[in-house]
């Protein structure tokens, strides 16, 4: 995919389709994982040799995040002549390998991006704490990225400024709601009308699906928000996974494949053409709605005949969705840490994300730029498409707990739920199942 939200999901290291940092907020200390070595908010910034002016900033991705990374430090370059900035773009499969090799051998990077597993190095104390640099520049996170700001936290302190961010959204196939006679969805939608116009949708003689599916972490852990639920308690860091709330989302999730066959299964993917997924579906109009992050904007764009358009996902008792997105952080290799920090500010405000909007490589996390004609309305993009719906959707973004072993996580979460997604086993027990797997995996870690 070439997601971030027009760029590749596989620019993230980690994970298997786009990287998700879904509006991840910390709650590790009630996790009791102090003892993995975090460092806390007392830590402060350490001591600044400000003599030093070469900077790397290290980053995944591939040639097109590559082009607007460059055009941003370019302009960071002419913001700071003084400092020598060089990008070094590492493939995301050995990212955090060569990232954490270069920390521990105190040979940088100065600036790193990270995502989902920022508190796998913070709780390492692999990376400077920023609060105090925040403090003496002004900036303040919540005004400046909305819920995002408090995403990349851990034991008190804050690592990371965001970067980029956009809310997961409702793309549609506007040819296919028209032949329906049924109108285009909006923020408005409840799990009732959303499940209505999916049946509506759906027409076996064609082999079309209402929507493409819930199967991704992001999507059924939105369900589980809009639930009012949790896949780890807020408050304690528990696995809440098999609360009520949980469970009756999960039910919903199950339910529209194997109740009202509106999402296809994975055999009913395999059966559309090898490879296929929600994505490829959407733009063969197979499936006639599908969630995912901005990176589908571009592809959409260039699918000859795809008359289609983007709407705020929809939502349950609450409005909650996830967000998929990453930070600009400063690792403890890093020799000028103020002057780092001087670079981030630059590159994550509204001028320095702005080739972020021009190339159309992601969804800005500056609040002021979300809402500019830059990315509304960018020379990029020919179709008429609601870009709106993802400042629309800055302030659903909800910020589930996020733990240090998102790795182990992401994988209790893959075992437990496969017999799930198959229809082999129901919403409770494989809540049961996942519960139990989480409680080990944060116990392992205590």
């Amino acid at each position: 995919m070439s997601a971030s939200f027009s760029f590749d999901r596989s620019h993230r290291p980690g994970v298997s389709r786009r990287g998700v940092l879904a509006g991840m907020g910390a709650a590790g200390a009630a996790l009791g994982l102090a003892a993995c070595g975090g460092s806390s908010s007392s830590g402060g910034v350490p001591e600044s040799d400000e003599s030093h002016t070469s900077f790397v900033m290290t980053v995944w991705g591939g040639e097109a995040d590559k082009e607007a990374y460059q055009a941003r430090i370019d302009l960071a370059k002419e913001k700071f002549p003084e400092y020598d900035i060089t990008l070094q773009l590492i493939p995301s499969e050995n990212y955090e390998q060569k990232v954490q090799t270069m920390i521990s051998s105190k040979t940088g990077p100065d600036i790193m991006q990270v995502a989902e597993n920022v508190n796998v190095y913070a709780s390492k104390s692999q990376l400077v704490p920023i609060d105090d640099l925040l403090d003496e520049a002004g900036l303040d996170l919540q005004a400046t990225f909305g819920p995002v700001g408090a995403n990349y936290t851990w034991d008190g302190a804050t690592y990371g400024v965001p970067d980029r961010s956009g809310a997961m959204v409702m793309y549609y196939n506007r040819d296919l709601f028209d032949e329906a006679g049924i109108e285009y969805p909006t923020a408005e939608w409840d799990w009732d009308t959303f499940r209505e116009a999916a049946k509506e949708l759906t027409d076996p003689s064609k082999g079309q699906f209402g929507y493409g599916g819930v199967g991704w972490w992001p999507q059924w852990f939105s369900l589980v928000a809009q639930n009012g639920g949790h896949v780890l308690d807020p408050e304690t860091g528990a696995p809440k996974v098999n609360s009520p709330e949980a469970v009756e989302a999960l039910q919903f999730a199950y339910d529209l494949y194997f109740t009202d066959k509106v999402a296809p299964t994975a055999v009913d993917y395999s059966n559309m053409g090898p490879d296929m997924g929600a994505d490829g579906a959407f733009q063969q109009g197979l499936v006639a709605m599908n969630s995912t992050g901005f990176w589908a904007v571009g592809g959409n764009a260039g699918i000859e005949g795809l008359n289609w358009d983007i709407a705020p996902f929809f939502h349950g008792a609450e409005q909650a969705v996830s967000a998929f997105g990453s930070a600009l952080v400063i690792p403890t290799a890093a020799k000028n840490p103020k002057g780092s920090f001087e670079i981030i500010q630059f590159l994550t405000s509204a001028e320095g994300q702005k080739p972020i909007a021009d190339k159309g490589q992601d969804v800005p996390a500056n609040l002021e730029l979300q809402a500019s004609d830059d990315f509304l309305d960018p020379e990029w993009l020919d179709a008429d498409i609601n870009l709106q719906a993802f400042p629309d959707s800055a302030e659903m973004i909800f910020t589930p707990t996020f733990i240090p072993e998102w790795n182990e996580m992401q994988k209790a979460i893959t075992d437990a739920m496969a017999s799930f997604w198959l229809g082999e086993s129901d919403a409770q027990s494989t809540a049961d199942d996942l519960q139990g797997r989480l409680e080990r995996v944060i116990r392992s870690a205590e």
